[in-house]
């Protein structure tokens, strides 16, 4: 049984894991940064602890800093939230050796899954379809113009550690394929200490839809329906939906077969997402796993009315799911909104810095996951993300119409926010629809430019 859970995370997340550990009635303490000396999690925590100075390379992503902190404070597990240390395979393995709980994946679950061209293999292996592309990576460029011309361009380049949308490129003509192959390589190194990248056939103006799945170690797994995340900026996820507008319930169901028949493959364990692509015809590809806990996890809890964080720390325990198949039902809708602390008018600049004042939405079918509070500063170390606003309704058309009262209530002085963007994207007659497709926000933003209030 757990004892004592070391929270190795920051902002929302930690808060959020707090928050469940409270519920749990299980002892935790909050491992922090310099930078975050002062946030909301820190504050709140009765026992937490310093693991270093501001940058994560020397906090949260230092392993010696945090297996420490481990020693110190007594804890016999650790949450490492989502980012950072979440997918590490090698870290999970260290606690694992050490008898630390690592509270996720297995160190193999995450190697698997956490390799993009690995993913693709099992997930061939499963029966779960998948993209025409490679299943190694591409060895050098003469490989590489070979493959693009069998598969047929448009192709999609992507680095095989990826993650966060970074070492992605598209190439839509022959002569572009060696300049970007060189180009992702660079970013995939940079990004990932790993320049592998692997080809895809790439869908113009896909869907992108997930399944969030829990299994335990006793062999069951159970998937709780879809997010649709295809509102995306660069490759980063800014509005997610459950359920999505084009998944029907036999779509649902073959997902869901989908996403359990693979985690049983690997011999999955704790939380995860499957990830997929819709084409135009509703055909779905798998498209890669995140072997953690999701930012966008809460829409799915609103649905079903499942505790994600509390499973997840049941399944550590060793406990088996509270819940089967057959009990999941997704009622209603919810949307989320990723608040970010940046300037949509300046290219999405990051704006760091003091919080003057704030005001937070309520009312029905409300919710707003945020660390942020009058008087505390945002540092510009991490990522911009500074609160979720989830909106819930017995309906799409419900939930938006409360998600659009939310978003006039919330207010953020001091620092520059993406609020004016979803106030103008709700009233976007794709996203009204439905009909909408990962690009149709670079698109809008070529068009309509936001203007701050």
């Amino acid at each position: 049984m757990i004892k004592k859970i070391l929270i190795a995370n920051r902002g929302e997340i930690a808060l959020r894991l707090w928050r469940a550990c409270m519920e749990a009635e299980i002892p935790c303490v909050i491992a922090f940064s310099e930078a975050d000396r002062d946030s909301l999690p820190v504050r709140l925590a009765k026992e937490k602890i310093c693991i270093g100075p501001a940058s994560s390379l020397e906090s949260y992503l230092n392993i010696p800093a945090i297996l420490s902190a481990l020693e110190v404070t007594g804890c016999d597990a650790i949450h490492p939230g989502y980012g950072f240390l979440s997918e590490n395979p090698s870290f999970a393995e260290i606690c694992e050796d050490s008898g630390i709980t690592f509270i996720g994946p297995t160190a193999e679950n995450i190697r698997l899954m956490g390799d993009k061209v690995s993913a693709r293999r099992n997930a061939a292996k499963a029966g779960v379809p998948i993209l025409p592309g490679t299943l190694t990576p591409i060895k050098n460029k003469e490989e590489v113009i070979r493959l693009a011309k069998k598969i047929g361009f448009p192709v999609i380049l992507k680095a095989a550690g990826g993650g966060g949308g970074k070492g992605i490129r598209v190439v839509r003509e022959p002569k572009d394929l060696i300049p970007n192959f060189e180009a992702c390589q660079g970013e995939a190194l940079a990004a990932f200490d790993n320049p592998e990248l692997y080809l895809e056939k790439f869908i113009e103006r896909p869907r992108h839809v997930e399944v969030q799945i829990l299994a335990d170690l006793y062999g069951n797994v159970v998937a709780l329906g879809e997010r649709d995340c295809s509102l995306q900026r660069r490759h980063q996820k800014l509005i997610e939906e459950a359920p999505s507008s084009i998944v029907s319930p036999k779509m649902r169901a073959r997902l869901s077969l989908y996403a359990r028949r693979l985690a049983r493959h690997i011999n999955y364990r704790s939380v995860g997402t499957m990830e997929f692509l819709v084409d135009d015809q509703l055909n779905v590809y798998f498209m890669e796993m995140n072997t953690r806990v999701q930012v966008e996890h809460p829409v799915t809890e609103e649905v079903t009315g499942v505790d994600i964080i509390k499973e997840q720390l049941r399944i550590a325990n060793g406990e088996k799911l509270s819940l089967s198949q057959k009990e999941v039902c997704m009622k209603g809708a919810a949307i989320e909104c990723r608040i970010n602390a940046e300037d949509p008018t300046q290219n999405f600049k990051p704006s760091p810095g003091l919080i003057k004042n704030v005001c937070f939405p309520s009312g029905p079918g409300i919710r707003f996951d945020t660390h942020i509070c009058p008087g505390y500063s945002v540092p510009p170390f991490y990522d911009s993300l500074i609160g979720k606003l989830i909106a819930k309704g017995k309906d799409r058309k419900e939930a938006l119409s409360r998600l659009r009262r939310a978003l006039m209530e919330l207010k953020i002085d001091g620092i520059k926010t993406t609020i004016p963007l979803y106030r103008k994207l709700l009233d976007h007659a794709g996203f009204l629809s439905g009909k909408y497709y990962v690009g149709m926000i670079e698109s809008y933003l070529e068009k309509e430019p936001i203007l701050m209030e």
